[in-house]
């Protein structure tokens, strides 16, 4: 009784405050609470506290490279409406991020693993497919989602003892069922965009995919084991998709004005 009660209230619940909005370049409908301007300021709030926080590499021809490249990216990204920034941070992960409002930040990490300045657009390109995607967005929006489910489940319970064990099997059901496939499915997402984004730029589409074959070759055998429990795809799945996608990104690499290739190299 109380299942029937509370899983029709949650679904109720997301559809009646969900709004709808499109996916650009994959036409994927998806259901956004915050606007662009809420998002953007949180992401203005976090950049300050990042920036406050982290040291900034003084490297010369890091800054440049990524400054010309994600330039490049953001042009073609049709946000001119997000104030656009990229610094290099020093940090030895391979690791980078896009914040909503189109704040990037590349770890020196990356550049020990990327060849070239196509395969940093691959993933600057990536980074900002999250941020015009409005991933950002969509999650919190799934974070309030499962609040609410959760409060449901609390009032149709009425303070019975066994609240506690209900809460924490749905808690569990909605991550594993609901909130991490689809985080998979937002990478999958923006890796797609990124491929296009890259060569709308001018860079070869075909450095993603060189990039992420590195990438893949670092995982060990128990990460595609516990890539259920993960928020991002094993690598030889992301590969997979990628191939799917890089004919359609070739074409738009070949129709790009400028084409910049691999552009400089890193080694």
């Amino acid at each position: 009784m109380i299942i029937r009660r509370t899983i029709p209230l949650f679904f109720s619940v997301y559809l009646f405050l969900s709004s709808c909005a499109t996916v650009p370049y994959t036409g994927r409908t998806q259901f956004i609470m915050t606007s662009i301007n809420e998002e953007n300021d949180i992401g203005e709030q976090a950049w300050r506290e990042i920036l406050a926080k982290e040291k900034i590499s003084s490297n010369p021809f890091y800054n440049s490279v990524l400054k010309e490249c994600g330039t490049y990216i953001a042009r073609v990204s049709d946000r001119a409406d997000f104030q656009w920034e990229f610094k290099v941070l020093e940090n030895s992960e391979v690791n980078a991020f896009c914040l909503p409002g189109g704040k990037v930040a590349v770890y020196t990490g990356l550049f020990g693993v990327c060849a070239n300045e196509a395969e940093l657009a691959a993933v600057v390109g990536h980074e900002v497919g999250h941020a015009i995607a409005r991933h950002g967005g969509e999650r919190m929006t799934q974070q309030l989602i499962q609040q609410v489910g959760a409060e449901a489940i609390k009032a149709g319970l009425s303070g019975a003892s066994e609240t506690e064990v209900w809460l924490i099997a749905y808690a569990g059901i909605s991550n594993l069922g609901v909130i991490l496939p689809y985080s998979r499915m937002h990478e999958y997402e923006a890796d797609k965009i990124g491929m296009i984004l890259m060569a709308k730029a001018g860079y070869d589409p075909r450095a993603a995919l060189s990039f992420w074959q590195k990438m893949s070759s670092k995982e060990s055998k128990i990460d595609k084991y516990i890539a259920y429990l993960s928020t991002h795809p094993v690598g030889s799945d992301r590969l997979e998709e990628m191939q799917k996608n890089l004919p359609m990104a070739m074409n738009y690499y070949m129709n790009s004005p400028l084409k910049r290739g691999l552009g400089k190299n890193f080694k």
